[in-house]
Order: structure tokens, then C-alpha cells, then sequence
């Protein structure tokens, strides 16, 4: 009898195992909004699980086992509470909990409660560096190490952050709610530049974080797309990460070396990736709603032509960009895009205006050289050649530039 025993308790824990991969984002979403306590929330799902085995081999799995496991983590908390002997001081919220714990469905699915989540995380009270490594931690699932990776910080240096983050949402009484009318587009703008962090971070930490973050960013353009349809901008963000991810397996080549868009070998482009995200961005324009990240994303579609980039496009979007975001790195871009339409002395004429703003840019100096060696200037090439390959970070782009400073000596 031992051994049909051990059995079915190894079935259970692999459906634990299985329910709690597929669910347990949307259940620690759940308990945090409902407790405001990341940790406790943590803390009391785990235990849930644990419990999961011994009663669902006893009694067999019930009909909605993330409910089960919600209204048994709710349980706990409310155990939890009973045990400090906070109860008693917080009879309102204990109330709140038994009466939510009762609630929860028997069968069907449990509320998704991660758009609220989410907002709390990009809260602007949060500095936008604490804002990312809170929504990594607590709606993507990384581990405290992972996050620090992306940092690459310490991990006891993260966790200290994560805590301190988690201590001020609570102390501040910041609100697990998403937000009404009159805060809707600040906070949402708050919430898709975590997002386009987080897929930043994916293109410049690569494999050293141990996990895919452009995905990660793209799971969450997903998700507050899903959970708040008809957001032009907020389809403008899937988009731009979905036009720009489709092109990633192209950007560096087998020796590499960065490979500029009009170069790329479009063999290796993702066409799913693509097709999905010029038909985001067809939906998101045509609400007439128009905003940054569309902008950006249609910028994207432009440089993923079969033909090749259509900059004459590219140009004109940039300056259309740059009455949304009147930054220095815009104004390089769209100056750059001008050089490749052919006007290579007006376009360097508008990069060398931004020198003072840009000095320790590393496109910038990438930019002027190659306007520079446009025009014949090679020595000046070299040298601004020389002073981006100083301020590079990354592998790829080092060698990029240091194939283009060699060539300026011919062959």
C-alpha cells in the first residue's frame, strides 16, 4: 500500500509544482494587493502550497486549486496576524480578510489582480530605478539575484532596496488601486517607461542576468494590454517592443560586431514578432490618440522594411517625437536620420550643436564620426572614432566602432 501512496503524492506535488508555475504571479498579486504586505504575501503562498499536498492527497485536488490556494494563504495571514497580536489593532482590515478569505470562489478562476499591482510598483513616489527592480521582483518572478544581475549590484545590496521599496509603499499609504481619471495617463505614462526600462535592460545585460528581460518587458505590455484594452499608447508600447525584439537575432553577427539596421540579414528576423507588432501599431494609430511610444514604434516599423529603412520616414518622426520628448538624445537620432537621407553637412552641422549636452554619449561621438567621414575629414573621424570607442560599454558596439575607426586607413 506504501507504494500507491508515495505515488499519488508525487502526482499531487507535481500539480502543486505545475499550478503554482502557471498561477503564482496572479496569486501573489492577489495576496499583496489584498494584505499590503509583499513579504507576508510571500511568506503565507508558500505555505499554502506546502499545505496543498498533504490535504489534496488526502482529499484530492479541488475544483479550483488557485483558489484554494488563495483563500488558504489568506487563512494563514489572518493566522499570522492573530499570532503578533495585531489583530486586535488592525480589526478593520482582520474583517476585510475573513470576509474576502469567505469570497473566494470555490470553482472558476480568481481576480486578476496584477494591473493594480503594477501601478503600485511604477508608483512615482519610487525612484525609476527601484520602480524596475520592484516590477521584476514582484510581477515577473526574478529572484533577488536576478534582479541585482540587471545592476549588477550586490544581492544584499537589492534586497536592502527591494525591503525599502516594499517598507515606504506601506508607510506612505500609496494605494493598491489603479488610478482614476484624473491621474490615469501620468501614472500609466509611469508604468510603460518602467516597462521600456525593463526591455532596455534585456538588450544591454544579455545572458549575464540569467533570464530573457526583453521577454519579460513584453509579458507586460502584454498583460496591461490584456487587463486595460484600448490604450493607444499602451499598443504603442507592444508594438515598439515586439517591431524591435523581432529584429534582435540580427543585430550582432557571428564575429560580434553590431550590425547597423540597413545592413542586418533580415533572414534572421523574427516575421511573427513583426507582422504582430505593425498590427499593434495599425490598431493603436487608428484610435487617433496619438502619443511618444506610437511614435517610437512606427520608427521601428520604418527600420524593419524588407526594402530597407525608409529614413526620408524615419526623419520626419523623429522631428514628430521631438515635440514629445525635446531630448538630446532625440535631436542626435533625428539628425542622424538626416545624414542618411544624403544630408550629411546640415546633419552634422545639427549633431555638433549638442556637444556640450552629449559629451560623455557614446552615440554621439559614433554619430559625428561617421558624419565626419562622410564628408572627408578623416583625422576628426579618427578622433571622435577614438572617443566612442572609449565611452562604449558593450562587446558588440566596441567592435562595431573599432572596424570603422580601421577602415577610415582604407584597405
Amino acid at each position: 500500500m506504501k507504494a500507491p501512496a508515495a505515488s499519488q503524492a508525487q502526482t499531487i506535488a507535481q500539480l502543486v509544482q505545475e499550478v503554482m508555475a502557471q498561477d503564482r504571479r496572479r496569486l501573489l498579486s492577489a495576496l499583496t494587493v489584498r494584505l499590503r504586505n509583499f513579504d507576508l504575501a510571500e511568506e503565507v503562498l508558500q505555505e499554502a502550497a506546502i499545505s496543498a499536498i498533504s490535504h489534496w492527497t488526502r482529499s484530492g485536488p479541488p475544483a479550483s486549486p488557485e483558489g484554494w490556494l488563495l483563500r488558504v494563504a489568506l487563512r494563514q495571514a489572518i493566522d499570522a496576524y492573530r499570532r503578533e497580536g495585531t489583530a486586535s489593532r488592525n480589526k478593520a482590515a482582520m474583517e476585510v480578510l475573513m470576509r474576502e478569505e469567505a469570497e473566494v470562489p470555490e470553482s472558476g478562476v480568481i481576480p486578476d489582480e496584477r494591473l493594480r499591482l503594477i501601478f503600485t510598483c511604477c508608483h512615482p513616489a519610487l525612484e525609476p530605478k527601484t520602480r524596475v527592480a520592484l516590477t521584476l521582483r514582484t510581477l515577473c518572478g526574478l529572484s533577488t539575484a536576478q534582479v541585482a544581475a540587471v545592476y549588477l549590484d550586490a544581492e544584499p545590496t537589492m534586497g536592502q532596496r527591494l525591503s525599502r521599496a516594499r517598507a515606504k509603499i506601506t508607510a506612505a499609504g500609496i494605494p493598491f488601486v489603479v488610478p482614476g481619471p484624473e491621474d490615469w495617463a501620468e501614472r500609466l505614462n509611469s508604468v510603460l517607461a518602467v516597462i521600456y526600462l525593463v526591455f532596455t535592460a534585456g538588450y544591454t545585460a544579455g545572458a549575464a542576468v540569467g533570464h530573457d528581460l526583453c521577454e519579460e518587458a513584453i509579458f507586460l505590455a502584454r498583460l496591461v494590454n490584456a487587463l486595460r484594452p484600448g490604450e493607444a499608447e499602451v499598443e504603442g508600447c507592444l508594438a515598439l517592443l515586439l517591431l524591435t525584439h523581432g529584429r534582435s537575432r540580427a543585430r550582432v553577427d557571428a564575429t560580434g560586431c553590431t550590425v547597423p539596421p540597413s545592413r542586418q540579414d533580415q533572414g534572421l528576423w523574427d516575421q511573427s514578432a513583426l507582422a504582430e507588432g505593425r498590427q499593434v501599431l495599425e490598431m493603436a494609430m487608428a484610435r487617433g490618440s496619438p502619443g511618444p511610444f506610437q511614435i517610437k514604434a512606427a520608427i521601428a516599423a520604418c527600420q524593419a522594411r524588407p526594402k530597407g529603412p525608409d529614413w526620408p520616414q524615419i526623419a520626419a518622426l523623429y522631428r514628430a517625437l521631438l515635440r514629445w520628448e525635446p531630448s538630446a538624445p532625440v535631436a542626435l537620432a533625428q539628425a542622424v536620420a538626416r545624414m542618411e537621407c544624403g544630408e550629411v553637412a546640415a546633419a552634422l552641422a545639427e549633431i555638433e550643436t549638442l556637444g556640450k549636452i552629449l559629451s560623455d554619449y557614446q552615440p554621439f561621438h559614433a554619430a559625428r564620426a561617421e558624419a565626419l567621414r562622410r564628408l572627408g575629414r578623416v583625422d576628426e573621424a579618427a578622433l571622435a572614432y577614438d572617443r566612442a570607442l572609449a565611452l562604449a560599454s558593450l562587446p558588440e558596439d566596441r567592435a562595431f566602432l573599432a572596424r570603422a575607426r580601421a577602415s577610415l586607413s582604407g584597405p
